[in-house]
């Protein structure tokens, strides 16, 4: 799909909330089945954009119909077999009469959710093969699969749009030119892509559980959308991971409403109101977590659940088990000894064991890449120190934390924590 939105063109917009709406909820489905029908990423792209611009015409006149997401889905099949057509007349049509043969037409018997969910799983796992690298893969995935623009996948990444833009037109080309296959792979090929799709899910849902940059904290649409896709994943491939994995982001999701206040300001964990947590989907997850590391081939997706599911279960913030957390984290690292992993490791036996603790590990991460330029190394080491009574140390790792920070909550909220700092004195 083109970064622009395909409504923007279209005449009476203040008369098209209906499809605004269609589009939010199923652009991503009804470009996912068109790729399967049409068995190319960019003409999927260009029969989605026909599809909208025609239900944009048509839809104020004549009503949303009782399907729209089948609509589309025929709309824009029959387009992208009208502009083969047409490019035919220019070009040897042989190639492209055993094309538009071949496009199938999902209209009879089509059962529209099984369908459309399939078809997501089959883009995924395409986006996620295993001849494509894994920068490839997140880039490509986030764009076609999730419907983020360039420019936001690229200050994930940090690296110029241009770059990014660069990387998905290599990997769309790969995929035509080898003639890699949209669909779910036999069970004897899941194994070689389901890593890939993992991590891929869990960026996605990174990105909206705490959005890299932009004005906002929270994208619940990309979580949500992350979440869709793990239980689709636990269906076809209940493996323990992949279970702990969707009890990771059930745990994460189930704090949404206390992370924020009502004026959209980040809360730290601590300081939230525990009763907005959902219990229910908190239920899920411990339930799924619980499971998922009492079986064979857990990893590290279901030790963040255990981690995850611990904080739950305090009734308070004081009354965290911060014994058990640490000694999850020693475990974790053993599976993943990434930087990231050891700074939260640090933090957690801070917790346990007082700040300096946690400094005496955390201090030598500020000069150590890639953890020097992560915001949240020094706004832990901060936090530390202002826990120690380091004030001068605090206030320098706070503005070197506000200084990397690319997201406007998280700026406001160590602003906030060097305001507090401002009349604060050395502890003696």
């Amino acid at each position: 799909m083109s970064d622009a939105a395909p409504l923007e063109a279209a005449p009476g917009r203040d008369n098209l909330a209906g499809l605004e709406a269609v589009y939010r909820r199923d652009g991503r489905r009804v470009f996912a089945t068109l790729v399967r029908l049409l068995g190319s990423l960019d003409l999927a792209e260009e029969a989605e954009h026909d599809a909208f611009l025609a239900a944009a015409e048509q839809w104020p006149r004549d009503g949303v119909p009782a399907n729209p997401v089948a609509w589309l889905v025929s709309a824009g099949r029959f387009k992208a077999i009208d502009r083969l057509r047409r490019e035919a007349r220019f070009v040897s049509g042989e190639d492209h009469a055993e094309f538009i043969e071949s496009v199938p037409d999902p209209a009879p018997n089509w059962d529209e959710r099984e369908a459309i969910e399939d078809d997501r799983l089959r883009l995924i796992f395409t986006c996620c093969h295993p001849s494509l690298s894994e920068e490839a893969c997140i880039a490509l995935t986030l764009r076609e699969v999730c419907g983020l623009a360039t420019e936001e996948i690229a200050r994930a990444f940090l690296i110029p749009p241009s770059t990014l833009a660069q990387r998905i037109v290599r990997a769309k080309a790969k995929i035509r030119d080898a003639r890699i296959p949209y669909e779910v792979p036999q069970p004897d090929q899941l194994a070689e892509r389901l890593d890939s799709v993992l991590r891929v899910i869990y960026l996605v849902f990174n990105e909206g559980y705490s959005a890299s940059s932009g004005e906002h904290a929270l994208r619940l649409d990309l979580a949500a959308e992350a979440i869709r896709l793990g239980w689709l994943l636990v269906r076809l491939c209940p493996d323990a991971e992949v279970r702990g994995l969707l009890a990771l982001m059930l745990l994460h999701h189930a704090r949404r409403d206390a992370r924020v206040d009502a004026d959209g300001e980040l809360v730290p964990l601590e300081a939230q109101d525990r009763q907005r947590w959902d219990a229910a989907e908190l239920g899920v997850g411990r339930a799924m977590a619980l499971d998922a590391v009492r079986g064979e081939g857990y990893g590290a997706y279901t030790l963040q659940a255990a981690i995850v599911a611990v904080h739950s279960d305090a009734a308070t913030a004081a009354g965290t088990d911060w014994a058990l957390i640490t000694g999850l984290y020693e475990r974790l690292l053993q599976f993943e000894p990434t930087p990231v992993v050891r700074l939260n490791h640090a933090v957690a036996l801070a917790m346990r064991d007082g700040p300096e603790a946690g400094l005496a590990l955390v201090t030598p991460m500020l000069t150590q890449m890639p953890l020097a330029t992560y915001h949240l190394t020094h706004a832990a080491h901060a936090d530390l120190c202002r826990r120690a009574g380091r004030v001068t140390e605090a206030r320098v790792s706070y503005e070197r934390a506000l200084a990397l920070a690319r997201q406007a909550p998280e700026r406001r909220f160590l602003q906030r924590r060097l305001d507090e700092l401002a009349g604060a004195a050395p502890r003696a």
